[in-house]
């Protein structure tokens, strides 16, 4: 089973509790939606921490989960988790992806009009809603039954909250909100929420808050997005609504006095804010979205804070940034003052990963932007350096003569423009192809003409981690090689990565003075943040790098920083943000 498959299966247990009593089984549902949490954003897949004996390894996965899992890993099923589901329709779970459903809801649904295939379920209870069965039961209603209607048919075209996004994406759609409603003259303060304001590689929810004394007047501004589908919801101090492309978008609304305390509530994650409840209650504090309550002083309202650095403080902690709240020890180092100072986009002095339109005829796509147009986009970026790497010249279309000519003739237009860009140094580099045997696809001669490559896989990923491992460390331990580029191979939501034994790349990397890149395109941000930590945590140095194609692109290294915060990368585990001269004397070592 896949990771997403435990996953669901463990969301199924946690629902199958809640439907036979979420009192009772309050703490089992809680603890089988955390695991499922972390395994369904792992980047490795569960079946090697099996192999590994290291389930425990997992954050959420406590000792009686690990012996249901390890049970599913040998036999192929659970008796615990058959017993959980036991006496559950299986046409309730997949009404649970679809939003407004819940396990209860679900449930009644599926028993009073005896649906019994999971495959159909959806459909059938859309037609008995627009039949009008549903609105006359109790708890119901004709709103209740037009708003199935609608969750049916918006969960099929794919719109609402019933598929996640790459975080650029969601940050795109985000943004253009936040200008929006800074807009509004009632507005004072506006910030995204959960998921995306921890900037996790893939965003479920697209949620934000506005600190504001006008709640009213804020709503009704909402709601006149002018790029919007629908309103879905309009109350008081919170609204929803569909926008443009069928994303989904809820606003919350809080007081200037007590914003800082929603905001840290509703950044999360769960995981973290289930610890820090647990923190501030041994030193008599009770927390929620308005404040933070003494407990002992019974009389005295609710403390509100307008910021979280203050309600963090008040519990005792420094302040935690929203990309470390995992629950993975910042509360800990918090305490004592020990939390790492992470790496900030204004640290990095150059990207090294730029495909430009030279007319390299290249083994994968070509760059779309001139050099020089990009070299002022750098200037404009306050860098000290750029890093043209075109993918090496086709070796099916070519022999190693013509790659010779190809690239000694971009050497010389490199050259030229060397010669009229005094503030932006260029380096010549090359993102060559590590083939299938771990030979590079271009041979010394032509790698001679480079100050340095970055090497990646482009081609068969079905290799086992074994083989795999073999064919990146012998493409690296090339003298010319540096850096390895996009390292897991992932594409979010279209290709997992394939598996690398990272004790291994580590120490190769270390031993031999070689990096990691973290590498900023959307659909990538690869590496992955968890094994940026063990990077951080193994003293491997890592890049930070756009892989642009076109110079609109070269802003997009705030998502590689997100991910590098994530993983609790320093300014120092970053080797571009090196100046110039120290960055050339670790390139050419």
């Amino acid at each position: 089973m896949s990771n997403q498959e435990i996953a669901k299966l463990l969301r199924n247990v946690a629902a199958a509790y809640s439907i036979k009593d979420d009192k009772k089984f309050r703490f089992q549902i809680l603890a089988y939606q955390k695991a499922a949490d972390t395994i369904a954003h792992l980047n490795t897949e569960i079946i090697e921490f099996y192999k590994n004996n290291s389930l425990d390894t997992i954050p959420g996965v406590g000792a009686s989960i690990k012996s249901h899992l390890e049970e599913l890993m040998e036999k192929g099923k659970s008796k615990r988790l058959e017993w959980a589901l036991k006496d559950i329709p299986e046409a309730v779970f997949p009404l649970l992806d679809i939003p407004s459903f819940g396990p209860k809801k679900a449930y009644l649904l599926v028993k009073h009009f005896n649906l019994k295939d999971k495959a159909i379920a959806a459909d059938q209870l859309e037609k008995l809603a627009k039949k009008g069965k549903i609105a006359s039961l109790a708890g119901f209603g004709e709103k209740s039954q037009s708003d199935i209607i609608r969750a049916i048919q918006e969960s099929r075209e794919g719109k609402g909250k019933t598929t996640r996004m790459i975080l650029p994406y969601a940050q795109e759609v985000a943004d253009k909100l936040v200008e929006y409603l800074k807009k509004s003259k009632d507005v004072e303060r506006v910030e995204p929420l959960g998921s995306l304001r921890r900037k996790v590689a893939t965003i479920g929810d697209i949620d934000l808050a506005v600190a504001s004394s006008n709640p009213k007047s804020v709503i009704d501004y909402f709601v006149a997005y002018p790029y919007l589908e629908r309103v879905i919801e309009k109350g008081d101090v919170s609204g929803s609504i569909l926008v443009s492309g069928g994303r989904q978008v809820d606003l919350m609304i809080q007081p200037p006095e007590s914003f800082g305390s929603l905001l840290q509530h509703f950044t999360g994650s769960k995981n973290h804010n289930v610890h820090l409840r647990e923190f501030a209650l041994k030193k008599g504090l009770s927390l929620s979205e308005y404040g933070i309550k003494f407990i002992k002083e019974k009389k005295q309202p609710t403390k509100k804070y307008n910021s979280e650095e203050e309600f963090y403080k008040t519990i005792g902690l420094d302040y935690i940034e929203p990309e470390l709240r995992e629950d993975t020890g910042e509360i800990e180092l918090a305490a004592s003052h020990n939390l790492p100072n992470l790496v900030q986009l204004k640290d990095l002095k150059g990207d090294l990963h730029i495909h430009s339109d030279y007319p390299i005829e290249p083994s994968h796509d070509l760059g779309l932007s001139p050099m020089q147009i990009m070299l002022d986009e750098a200037k404009a970026l306050n860098y000290e350096y750029l890093g043209f790497s075109e993918h090496n010249p086709s070796i099916s279309k070519h022999n190693s003569r013509q790659i010779y000519e190809i690239l000694k003739k971009r050497d010389v237009k490199i050259e030229q423009i060397k010669s009229n860009n005094k503030s932006v140094r260029i380096i010549k580099l090359l993102e060559v192809d590590i083939l299938p045997t771990g030979k590079l696809a271009i041979d010394n001669k032509s790698l001679d003409l480079l100050d340095a490559a970055l090497v990646s896989i482009h081609s068969v990923f079905s290799m086992d981690k074994d083989r795999m491992t073999k064919r990146v460390l012998e493409g690296l331990s090339h003298p010319k090689a540096k850096i390895l580029a996009h390292p897991t191979g992932r594409l979010l939501s279209t290709r997992p990565g394939y598996e690398l034994d990272w004790s291994k790349i580590f120490a190769f990397c270390k031993k031999y003075n070689k990096a990691l890149e973290i590498n900023s395109w959307p659909t990538r941000l690869d590496l992955p943040d968890s094994i940026i930590r063990n990077a951080v945590e193994a003293g491997v140095k890592m890049v930070i790098n756009t892989d642009s194609h076109q110079v609109e692109q070269m802003g997009m290294s705030r998502y590689g920083i997100a991910i590098a915060k994530r993983g609790w990368a320093k300014k120092s585990d970053i080797l571009n943000t090196l100046g110039y001269n120290k960055f050339i004397d670790w390139l050419k070592n």
